[in-house]
């Protein structure tokens, strides 16, 4: 059977960077699957987790993977083990799934299907910011609560009483036996601590009365879908756009994700080029925000001969969207935006009225911008 590994975490917590950097761990001859969950219709890390030598990618987009498209887990996993015949596959839930619900399907394809088991379920906590949400939001402590095993990542940029208020919190949890926690060495964790955990939930996961939820927890957060066109295609003033991703405070905004065309060469937030290559003409870049922090990487254009894998619900790599679009036709901009909750409407002004979303040329284009969940 396939072993099944669950990473799960609030938003922005780093669960793609600790599985990129599962990678290098692994024997040449090991082939490892990723299953995603992602709010919005942007397939942003499965095209980094790709190109990092990941055997196959299958992603659920706009839902969640606990709730509405739970149904559709099956026919992904089916599609991994066909095409891909992997050592293992990882889920990456999307950051306001709960845990416990999946592990519980998991275990009913396992029982029907004798293809997989489920090998453990992680939570991956973001010490810098989890004190931030953590008072407020169910999922970060049913996350918490329902795993494994857990990961304390980005704890080298807080205080040792921040780090101990974290810890402090999690032991307040009331876990019996505590769950086990290590610390990352920044997003680095040794695979045979995450790939072969005794998966104490997975044994008990269906007599715990606690892990009936009533999908409420999609409520804590709103999702908004941006595009810019421009009939120039110049490419996107990233200067602008720049300016925007500094607005928005950590409690406002978690996520922003995008791919975007600039004929210059955009900066993260650390001031590092997304290219060591002078670039010339309009070229593609994808973006990835997090909590004040974000990265550009420089991405190939869209294949042209792209084609949905189960159904329309999981989306090739080579694509950025939902459904393949060619790269002459792509865009400036499509990015989603993962707000707190009551969060999105002012932050949607803030886009529509600030002048931030704009073609480097200045040509009139066209921006859309409206609430999807």
């Amino acid at each position: 059977m396939i072993p099944i590994t669950i990473i799960t975490g609030f938003l922005g917590s780093g669960k793609t960077t600790l599985i990129l950097n599962l990678i290098p761990q692994l024997p040449k001859n090991y082939k490892l699957a990723l299953l995603k969950n992602e709010f919005g219709d942007v397939a942003i890390d499965s095209q980094l987790a790709t190109s990092s030598a990941i055997s196959g990618v299958q992603e659920l987009l706009n839902g969640c993977i606990c709730c509405n498209l739970v149904g559709q887990l099956s026919d992904a996993l089916e599609t991994l083990a066909r095409d891909v015949t992997p050592d293992r596959i990882v889920i990456e839930t999307s950051g306001s799934a709960f845990p416990a619900t999946l592990a519980m399907e998991v275990n009913r394809l396992s029982q029907s299907t004798g293809k997989y088991i489920l090998d453990g379920v992680m939570s991956v906590i973001d010490v810098e910011n989890w004190k931030g949400y953590e008072d407020t939001s169910v999922t970060a402590k049913m996350q918490a609560r329902y795993t494994d095993l857990i990961v304390l990542n980005k704890w080298e940029l807080v205080s040792e009483r921040r780090l101990e208020d974290v810890e402090d919190a999690i032991l307040a949890l009331e876990v019996d036996p505590p769950t086990p926690r290590t610390k990352s060495d920044k997003g680095w964790v040794d695979k045979d601590i995450i790939f072969g955990l005794d998966a104490k939930l997975a044994k008990g996961i269906g007599t715990r009365s606690q892990h009936h939820h009533d999908h409420g927890h999609q409520s804590e957060v709103e999702v908004l879908s941006v595009t810019l066109t421009s009939p120039t295609k110049t490419g996107l003033d990233v200067g602008k756009l720049c300016k925007l991703l500094e607005e928005p405070t950590k409690d406002a905004v978690y996520r922003m994700k995008g791919v975007l065309y600039a004929n210059t060469i955009p900066k993260s937030s650390d001031g590092r080029p997304a290219s060591a290559l002078t670039v010339c003409g309009r070229t593609r870049y994808i973006l990835n925000w997090a909590f004040g922090r974000w990265t550009f990487t420089e991405a190939p254009p869209p294949s042209t001969n792209s084609t949905p894998m189960a159904s329309g619900t999981a989306t090739p790599i080579s694509s950025g969207y939902s459904t393949p679009i060619p790269a002459g036709e792509e865009p400036d901009l499509r990015m989603t935006v993962i707000t707190a909750k009551y969060e999105s409407n002012m932050f949607q002004k803030t886009i529509e009225s600030g002048g931030y979303i704009a073609s480097q040329d200045g040509s009139d284009g066209v921006l859309t911008v409206q609430r999807i969940l």
